[in-house]
């Protein structure tokens, strides 16, 4: 039937999407690959070596295998994530552009950054969850801290005396600092720096008291005895410091923070292209080489289903909005 002589009418997305799932339906009866042996933009809107692009790279390389195409990392950094977020949003959702992430673009900037060109949740269609990165609350091996609970009466007792650190405004690290305050009503210093690796150097050599530091990067420094582990902010205590409770543990309930790291595919990307990325996604983060780096990083895989990723951003972009809203955060 002629869409005009019936009255139908299709949006310029909605006419990409119907094309997109024909030929993925067409290519993968023909060849048992991705559509017509395309290559596929993963972008990762970071600098490349952070864990993000890392993870990103050797999924992309599983790729090539399990989906008989030529999968390129495509690094856009820039706005703490946004701009590469907003060059996968403004692209055809047909399978061949994809964003390897973590919370910050799609959680927490948007309340932060004002306006962005695109929106966080209407803008994606979510893939599959690669991993999650707990955090642990730090102090340097000097500081009188033996627990969270003597840091908080101590901040209580001389508000804005005790200094924690972060990888910048914005950034996961300051958002678990402002719930520690909004949580416990004591009032700390933020000290943002430019990433994670001068914040943490600069709580090894006691400038600052505290920080939330990624476990894999503070894991190393807990066992030489140059920090000392308060509490993990994952649900359950980790494997590698079964000694350390979770903050839940130390007293304070409702304070799971972890850090995801995600793909996502352009909002209209037919379900039939989403369900065989999910898949093969979920096939190379089965295989040792996969295993082996999550562990270098201090990742735990996830997996799952689209399903499952989109309940989990939502959830986390409007538990951070509300703490941004409350902690008056601006960029």
């Amino acid at each position: 039937m002629n869409a005009s002589r019936s009255g139908i009418r299709f949006s310029r997305r909605q006419f990409l999407a119907a094309s997109a799932l024909l030929a993925a339906c067409g290519a993968a009866r023909a060849t048992g690959g991705w559509p017509g042996g395309k290559t596929i933009d993963w972008v990762v809107p970071y600098p490349p070596g952070g864990s993000t692009d890392v993870l990103g790279r050797a999924i992309a390389q599983q790729l090539d295998a399990l989906l008989k195409t030529t999968v390129i990392v495509d690094n856009r950094p820039g706005a703490t994530g946004t701009i590469g977020a907003a060059r996968v949003a403004r692209s055809a959702p047909d399978g061949l552009t994809l964003l390897g992430t973590s919370i910050g673009p799609q959680a927490i900037a948007p309340h932060i950054m004002g306006k962005l060109p695109y929106d966080p949740i209407e803008d994606f269609a979510p893939v599959i969850t690669v991993g999650t990165i707990p955090h642990i609350l730090v102090v340097g091996a000097k500081q009188p801290y033996r627990s969270v609970q003597a840091l908080i009466e101590a901040a209580r007792a001389q508000p804005d005396s005790i200094a924690y650190a972060s990888g910048g405004t914005g950034t996961v690290l300051h958002m678990q600092g402002a719930l520690l305050q909004l949580t416990t009503g004591a009032r700390f210093i933020h000290v943002p720096y430019k990433g994670d690796t001068p914040a943490l150097q600069d709580t090894l050599g006691e400038q600052v008291q505290f920080m939330f530091a990624p476990a894999a990067a503070s894991l190393p420094h807990i066992r030489n005895g140059s920090l000392r582990a308060l509490a993990v902010t994952s649900a359950q205590r980790l494997p590698a410091l079964p000694d350390v409770p979770t903050m839940a543990e130390a007293g304070f309930d409702n304070f799971v923070v972890e850090q995801w790291q995600a793909v996502f595919a352009p909002a209209g990307t037919p379900p039939a292209v989403i369900q065989q990325l999910n898949a093969a996604i979920g096939k190379a983060l089965e295989t040792p080489a996969l295993k082996t780096l999550s562990d270098k990083l201090g990742i735990t895989l996830v997996g799952g289903s689209p399903q499952q990723l989109d309940e989990m951003r939502r959830a986390d972009f409007a538990k951070w909005g509300k703490v941004i809203r409350d902690a008056q955060i601006k960029a």
